[in-house]
């Protein structure tokens, strides 16, 4: 499918937007960290079992990687502005639903709702591809990309601030806060896309994907509580496997999917989502590992006996230096490309935790650890958007990206779960408490190591882009060049009526043999249109306007990248007699 411009015309984006809607992305991020500083009081704090409260933290997953996929489809129908804000919007709802309760259910709900707002990641991303002019968006696009890891990083020693000095439900009025005002910066300064894609939004296939990534993520975050053998484990897993296989099967049959399952099939986009899981992976151990040794007492013999507020500020960096690596990432892919940078990116992540293993002894070398894995992270997040925005047309910018942006949170949930599996099955067991051990932080990074070796063996076997991504912006000149190289690839012609004269705003649709829809268009003011074919083969394209009768033409394509010059001619429009 081609994007279709709305019928108003593209508002100039201004210097604020790239800032606002990296804010968003930030104020996204905080919501995933929010409560790390109260992680062990929780189960006190709300009157339950550990294993009860651990669902404060597994709903906001679950319904982060749920709704990512869904609002980043929606966004591509209906608007992406439009849907950033509502995302926004039922995060700050439940916030404010935790802020007044400590019920263990109603801050569950809460914390539900909150989740959402994981789709303004990819959502934001889609503006700027559709707003920005070409030399800005590579800079941009790896600030929006990196925002979930600077919010998380930022958000660690303000929270453990307010926990230490405050309430602990002042955490989510500060949430509230900061999402209004996201939300209000953003209706003040972020134009909506005009890009469109054509189609309906594919119920039937959102409830499938939910259902099975909520089948999959369920086990992998409380397979620890469960036994990762027991029945009811095994038993999700298997059945996340049968409701996902379905599930492609359906979407592969649908005229308009949620996830377009041939797209996704694209080496470029295939090896890229597979390194974006081992991404997820890498980032969320330091994450989990240096808090905990900061904090640890010094009687252990190797705990570094740092407050919560201290240990947030030594791992802040990883964040800063996150937002400090999207200018140098955008100078690089410049000029050797996003696969370089992702490349680059995480070897400077292999060689960070492979110092890390002798630079555990002090508070300063995890300082010194996490300024190194930030600047990795930071090169390897900022590539993935470029990437993807490459491989993908730009009707489908948000629904790709929101499925980049989960495999990063499905990264993320492994990592959660198989280095709390490491950490509990290693620790020392004193006066009943759980004590993890250098080892098991050891073995945690040797694991992330192992994690980045995998995603750099997916990032050999991305393609060479054919052109740099970051020139994809949906700018009348971007538009210009996009619709000249589709061309190349497919039919090229006008759409003329009866008497010669070229007709403007004609939709025409391509249809394939089998009868489905494989992309659609508007003629230009000059009549002008032209549609990429996805394979060769017969198709047939109708072409329909204002005042006109409908026209379907039959034509072929070899499915190289020699044109097919075709002008449609559409015929009077005739009313019949009554």
């Amino acid at each position: 499918m081609t994007h279709t411009p709305t019928d108003q015309p593209t508002r100039r984006a201004s210097g604020a937007v790239v800032p606002v809607l990296a804010f968003a992305g930030i104020v996204v991020a905080v919501m995933q960290t929010l409560l790390v500083p109260v992680i062990k009081d929780l189960p006190q704090l709300l009157d339950t079992a550990p294993a009860n409260a651990t669902w404060v933290l597994t709903s906001t997953l679950l319904s982060g990687a749920v709704a990512t996929p869904i609002m980043g489809r929606l966004g591509d129908l209906y608007g992406k502005r439009r849907m950033l804000i509502l995302s926004l919007a039922v995060m700050v709802v439940g916030a404010l639903v935790s802020a007044l309760t400590s019920d263990l259910l109603t801050m569950i709900a809460g914390r539900t709702l909150q989740g959402f707002a994981m789709g303004a990641i990819p959502l934001g991303i889609g503006l700027m591809r559709d707003m920005l002019p070409r030399e800005k968006l590579g800079s941009a696009m790896a600030l929006m990309s990196s925002s979930i890891g600077v919010g998380g990083g930022l958000a660690l020693p303000l929270a453990a601030l307010i926990a230490q000095h405050a309430d602990w439900h002042a955490l989510f009025y500060g949430a509230a806060g900061i999402g209004a005002l996201a939300i209000v910066l953003t209706l003040l300064v972020v134009p909506e896309s005009p890009a469109r894609a054509e189609g309906t939004f594919d119920v039937l296939g959102a409830i499938g994907l939910s259902a099975g990534l909520v089948l999959f993520l369920l086990p992998i975050t409380k397979g620890s509580d469960w036994g990762w053998s027991s029945g009811t484990t095994l038993g999700l897993f298997a059945a996340s496997a049968v409701v996902l296989l379905l599930w492609g099967v359906m979407e592969l049959r649908v005229k308009a999917p949620l996830v377009d399952l041939r797209t996704t099939a694209r080496p470029a986009v295939l090896f890229t989502n597979l390194a974006s899981i081992m991404v997820g992976v890498s980032f969320y151990v330091v994450s989990l590992v240096l808090p905990q040794l900061l904090q640890l007492p010094k009687a252990t013999g190797y705990g570094l006996g740092q407050s919560m507020v201290v240990a947030g500020l030594l791992v802040a960096p990883l964040g800063l230096t996150m937002m400090v690596t999207a200018p140098v990432y955008a100078r690089l892919s410049a000029k050797y490309g996003p696969k370089f940078t992702l490349i680059l990116g995480m070897l400077i992540i292999a060689i960070g935790y492979g110092a890390g293993l002798g630079l555990m002894s002090a508070a300063w070398q995890s300082l010194v650890i996490a300024v190194v894995l930030g600047a990795g992270i930071g090169l390897a997040y900022s590539s993935l958007p470029a990437l993807i925005v490459g491989a993908v047309p730009a009707s489908e910018t948000g629904a790709a990206n929101g499925l980049n942006t989960l495999m990063r949170s499905i990264g993320t949930s492994v990592s959660s779960a198989v280095i709390g599996m490491v950490l509990a099955n290693t620790a020392n067991n004193v006066g009943g408490v759980a004590i993890p051990t250098m080892h098991g932080f050891r073995v945690s990074f040797l694991i992330a190591t192992g994690a980045v070796a995998v995603g750099l063996l997916m990032a050999l076997f991305l393609p060479k882009p054919n052109r740099a991504p970051q020139l994809r912006a949906s700018s009348e000149e971007e538009t210009a060049i996009e619709r000249a190289e589709e061309a190349l690839r497919g039919f090229r012609g006008r759409v003329l009526d009866s008497q010669g004269t070229p007709v403007a705003r004609a939709k025409v649709t391509l249809i394939d043999r089998r009868g489905r829809q494989a992309g659609a268009t508007l003629s230009d003011g000059d009549g002008a249109y032209a549609l990429v074919v996805p394979t060769g083969g017969a198709y047939v394209l109708a072409a329909r306007a204002t005042g006109h009768g409908p026209l379907a033409s039959s034509a072929s394509h070899a499915g190289d990248d020699t044109p097919v010059d075709l002008d449609l001619l559409l015929p009077e429009e005739t009313v019949s007699a009554r």
